[in-house]
């Protein structure tokens, strides 16, 4: 790999069509002529106070992009203007008189710490304005001065003294303030400990793994010629390619073996390319593999999905046999499951692991050593679909998925296209469980992932989902359990579309506990009436807890009574103390898969149907009174007729 050594045209620019730089500093550093002898190739005699916004063309600079300068005042009276510009800066120039150490200081005690309060979160390039006027004995390191300030602010990218007067090193001072914008080096490298950060590695370990097409773990001479042509849009040299083995075999002799470049090579190229400043190299590299800015892959790479909002997105069986084959790569000892370290091998081309946080973390069900099982890691490809199916493109693409993308979702038919045709066609299939607190929701969701009960009690203060694979009779199906907090649920249905992507509701309650089954009841009709007026109707069952302790008196007539009148199912009781569940789980998959069965109606619901059904037999019979109507005048002008041309 050359390193963009070859001749290179203009590398990717990362999509942008400008750059905006301002510049900022003391009075009187040097500010306007810098930017006029930039753009005019001249130093200017008479300068006004603020220049308007200077243009420098596409072609000033080779990546091709154009450049506005802005110049700023630093009276205090501008304050308010001088702020607003920073904040719009694509990256700053702040300037200090090389024969002025006080604005020197500046930067430090002043400016810096003011970008910090502002927020203005861009590559900062220091410069020394008037060199030409630095007294010999003056004379001191560049480094050795911005060393310290360079450590304390890291925002700053590069130093660089000029002199407008005397045309020294103009046009580079805006060639590293545009460089710091499209080719930044916050998101490649780690200043501090000098080494790659994990996002770039992992993204350069994906291509290396494309590249090496032979799969030998190193990339041969072909393959390092392939890259390049890719990349850089010219081949290597013979003489070329052992100049690089070179270099990384005296630096680096694992580097290298008798296949070729290895990744650690490749890896140690690229924080090479970044020290010595070329970081246009590395860019141009991650850009031809599709990867942003923040060194994802780039978002016109990942189809879009268009759905309503009562349809879902799951897995096709294409993306399902691809992850199969995948978990067996990655199961190294062949146990059946994917220990913690086997999945960070697994997700180390992807930008991280998806599923480290909520609330995909501890979604499903681990092994005792903390693994997944093959069902264990599709419930979570499964929850991650329904939840975010572009993440699951891109993590698919990431890992290794050569189809197109679009390949590995469907999108299912609508819910209430379900509710018609009296069945669902989903394999995963989302239940929200409801209820007081204290009613047993967690521990649902617990036994619900093979985890054993505990009588201490935690609040939920967030949504929690839990995913697992269950043995139907016509088929294993995924269910998704969705934990609705206690005291979440009136801003839950502040939303209209709160229910659309509800395959049913469960409603859960402390069977001993009169209070916890009115709340539940009380939830029950308000998430039933939110169904019937937003036409997002889903099935309900009740779930009666902690059926080990002894119920409430009144408990049988109010449970028969509230599933009589709203025409649902009687309490399923459980026990998760005691392990006994009565199958819940796959009553709540089979209420589910029938939809209409289970629809809770409230009083007004009912009332709204037989309003709807007055009216319309109102209707009726005012449509038929007018048709009588119709054909009783129809029948009179014939009569009529008949009798005038029989007299």
């Amino acid at each position: 790999m050359a390193g963009g050594s070859a001749p290179n045209p203009n590398p990717s620019s990362g999509g942008r069509s400008n750059v905006r730089i301002v510049v900022a500093g003391d009075r009187g550093t040097g500010k306007s002529s810098l930017i006029v002898t930039a753009a005019a190739e001249t130093f200017p005699t008479n300068v006004p106070p603020i220049l308007p916004p200077t243009k420098l063309p596409d072609d000033y600079y080779p990546d091709g992009v154009p450049i506005t300068i802005i110049d700023t005042s630093s009276r205090s009276e501008d304050r308010g203007t001088l702020a607003e510009e920073l904040r719009r800066a694509d990256a700053v120039v702040l300037t200090y008189a090389c024969d002025q150490p006080a604005t020197l200081d500046r930067l430090s005690s002043f400016w810096l710490p003011e970008l910090r309060r502002l927020e203005v979160k861009v590559p900062v390039i220091v410069v020394g304005c008037k060199l030409d006027l630095r007294e010999d004995h003056q004379q001191v390191s560049l480094e050795q001065v911005m060393s310290p300030i360079m450590q304390e602010f890291r925002e700053i990218e590069t130093c660089i003294e000029c002199s407008a007067f005397k045309h020294i090193q103009i046009p580079e001072v805006f060639y590293y303030a545009q460089k710091a914008v499209l080719h930044p080096t916050a998101p490649l490298f780690d200043q501090e400990t000098q080494t790659l950060k994990p996002r770039c590695v992992r993204a350069l370990k994906r291509i290396f793994i494309l590249c090496d097409l032979d799969r030998d773990g190193a990339l041969s001479d072909a393959e390092l010629n392939d890259f390049q042509v890719k990349c850089f849009n010219a081949p290597l040299q013979p003489s070329e390619i052992v100049g690089v083995k070179r270099v990384v075999q005296e630096k680096l002799p694992e580097g290298v073996n008798m296949n070729g470049l290895t990744l650690t090579g490749f890896l140690f190229l690229h924080a090479l390319f970044i020290e010595k400043g070329r970081l246009e190299t590395t860019w141009t590299v991650l850009r031809k593999f599709g990867y942003d800015n923040d060194i994802k892959l780039r978002d016109d790479l990942i189809p879009p999905i268009k759905r309503a909002p009562d349809q879902s997105a799951e897995l096709t069986s294409d993306a399902v046999e691809f992850l199969k084959g995948i978990f067996c790569l990655y199961d190294i000892d062949g146990d059946g499951a994917l220990r913690p370290s086997d999945l960070d091998d697994l997700f180390s081309t992807a930008p991280e692991s998806p599923w480290s946080e909520p609330p995909y973390e501890d979604a499903a069900q681990k092994t005792a050593l903390g693994g997944l099982s093959l069902y264990g890691f599709l419930s979570e490809w499964a929850l991650m679909t329904l939840l975010d199916p572009a993440g699951t493109m891109a993590n698919l693409i990431y890992i290794g998925y050569a189809g197109d993308p679009s390949s590995a979702i469907r999108i299912t038919r609508k819910r209430r296209v379900d509710r018609k045709k009296q069945q669902s066609d989903r394999t995963v299939l989302q239940c929200y469980i409801f209820g007081p607190k204290k009613a047993g929701k967690s521990s649902l969701l617990n036994s619900f992932l093979g985890r054993p009960f505990s009588d201490s009690y935690t609040p939920t203060t967030d949504e929690r989902y839990a995913v697992n694979v269950v043995d139907q009779p016509g088929g294993r199906k995924t269910l998704v359990l969705r934990e609705i907090p206690g005291d979440g649920v009136n801003k839950f249905l502040s939303n209209k579309e709160s229910l659309a992507a509800c395959d049913i509701a469960v409603f859960i309650y402390d069977s001993s506990d009169e209070a916890s089954w009115k709340k539940a009841t009380e939830l029950l009709v308000d998430v039933a009436s939110h169904g019937e007026a937003t036409g997002y109707e889903v099935p309900c069952l009740i779930v009666a807890a902690k059926d080990d302790m002894d119920p409430y008196p009144m408990a049988i007539q109010d449970s028969t009574r509230v599933s009589q009148d709203m025409g649902i199912e009687a309490p399923i009781p459980i026990s998760s103390k005691l392990g006994d569940f009565d199958n819940v789980f796959r009553r709540i998959i089979s209420a589910a898969e029938h939809p209409h069965l289970s629809i809770p109606e409230t009083e007004a619901g009912r009332s709204r149907k037989q309003y709807n059904r007055l009216v319309n037999r109102s209707l009726m019979f005012v449509s038929v009174g007018a048709a009588v109507a119709i054909v009783g005048l129809a029948a009179y002008r014939v009569y009529a007729a008949r009798k005038n041309s029989s007299s």
